[in-house]
């Protein structure tokens, strides 16, 4: 996307004297420790059936400790007990909340029962019985489900991340891929033997707009395309001259908002997925791209080259021109603005010291805060659908002829949780997709 870079935003030096930039702190936490118990298993399983539930175990205890900032998670042990739980040993092991699993066998159906436990009120809070059956999935539908019970929440456990990747490709080109939360089940969505750029994802998490750079000599425009999650099939829904792309879905996920320079600028634009009518929302010499809608859909946030390099600003989506103000004033350029669930803040990267970090901000402009420094070049950022985790792209120089850019996550504070990527070519803008 370097050329689209070039086309849309001139960089230009941008004073900061005077701006203070802060680290995000970190408060003092109390954690609940919760143990997943090693699996009890019935007579007549199989080494294979063992080594299943014992997988489905240890994936439940790799998914709470994403959330470590709430969770403690034990080292798992056997039970005490098979068949009924005995409190004051857990009590005495200052052990919160116990999740026991039960393999059984019956007419050949092997069934896995799951039961959370809350230990200070020695009562059960959770019991379900599943069928042993593909290991990751059912791992997180249990963590889901558990994690739901104790926080009162939705967890990430079930989602996905969308990413652009050159893995299989020896010419640069990009495709589409779709990956579980913790990076396993990494899987190709496009075939296009192009570049694709900027991928969106709807609110119920059923289609993905991007943008494609064919491979067609005579038509080197940015076209903008729609993937269906659920029949895998992929159009084209924007295909005017120059550049279609950066797209975003509205809140009903009936009309998107877009850059187009089909008139010679890069402006914003609302556009009906249905009619395909389309209504102007910026009107600038200067390009404006990247945009980002909150939770209510009352503002809009996008880079605009009005200072003379990118930085972020703030509009009503309705397209009041006067109403445009800057929040953006870190860096010599910004990328990435992207709202978080509630609309209450927003990452972001910046150019700073030669390279990107990750920034994030209030969204009315104040509360700046560095998430990232001396970690690589950070990019890309996305907020996961609890808005407790970003996703985003590292750029790590490992010597002067190899590099990995790769995927990461991070708590919403800035504390990086590891890679999940790594060794899948030049991985780059991640998108949260959360199924509804």
């Amino acid at each position: 996307m370097r050329f689209l870079l070039v086309l849309m935003i001139s960089v230009m030096s941008f004073a900061n004297e005077g701006l203070t930039i802060v680290s995000v702190g970190e408060a003092e936490i109390v954690r609940e420790k919760l143990l997943v118990e090693e699996v009890i298993v019935e007579d007549g399983a199989s080494i294979n059936d063992k080594n299943t539930v014992k997988e489905i175990r240890e994936i439940i205890q790799n998914d709470f400790k994403y959330y470590k900032k709430i969770f403690d998670v034990i080292d798992s042990k056997p039970a005490l007990n098979k068949e009924e739980v005995k409190y004051s040993y857990y009590t005495s092991s200052s052990v919160d909340h116990l999740i026991r699993l039960h393999l059984s066998i019956a007419n050949e159906v092997k069934s896995l029962k799951v039961e959370l436990h809350d230990i200070k009120k020695s009562s059960k809070t959770f019991e379900a019985t599943y069928t042993l059956s593909n290991e990751r999935s059912l791992a997180h539908e249990i963590a889901h489900q558990t994690y739901l019970k104790i926080v009162e929440k939705p967890s990430i456990f079930k989602d996905k991340i969308v990413f652009v990747s050159d893995v299989n490709s020896k010419k640069g080109n990009k495709e589409l891929f779709m990956m579980d939360f913790d990076g396993a089940n990494k899987r190709q969505l496009t075939w296009h033997k192009g570049v694709v750029l900027s991928p969106s994802v709807s609110h119920d998490g059923s289609k993905i707009l991007y943008s494609l750079i064919s491979d067609n000599r005579k038509k080197q425009n940015v076209s903008l395309r729609i993937y269906d999650v659920e029949t895998k099939k992929s159009r084209s829904i924007s295909n005017r001259k120059g550049i279609n792309s950066g797209a975003i879905f509205t809140q009903n996920n009936d009309e998107i908002i877009l850059t187009l320079s089909h008139h010679g600028n890069a402006e914003l634009y609302r556009m009906n997925l249905t009619t395909k009518k389309l209504k102007r929302l910026t009107r600038h010499g200067a390009p404006d791209v990247d945009p980002s809608i909150n939770n209510d859909g009352s503002t809009l946030t996008f880079l605009s080259g009005r200072p003379g390099t990118a930085m972020i600003y703030l509009m009503n989506p309705t397209g009041l021109e006067k109403e445009v103000k800057r929040i953006g004033y870190v860096g010599t350029f910004n990328g990435t603005p992207r709202f978080s669930p509630d609309g209450r803040e927003i990452v972001f990267s910046a150019w700073l010291d030669n390279k990107f970090d990750l920034f994030r901000l209030n969204s009315d402009g104040s509360g700046l805060g560095r998430l990232t420094k001396d970690f690589g070049s950070n990019e890309d950022p996305d907020y996961s659908k609890d808005g407790q985790f970003i996703v985003f792209t590292s750029l790590r120089v490992l010597s002067q002829r190899d590099a990995d850019q790769s995927l990461y996550i991070m708590d919403r504070d800035g504390d990086i949780l590891g890679p999940i990527s790594q060794k899948f070519g030049k991985c780059k803008s991640p998108r949260w997709l959360k199924l509804l």
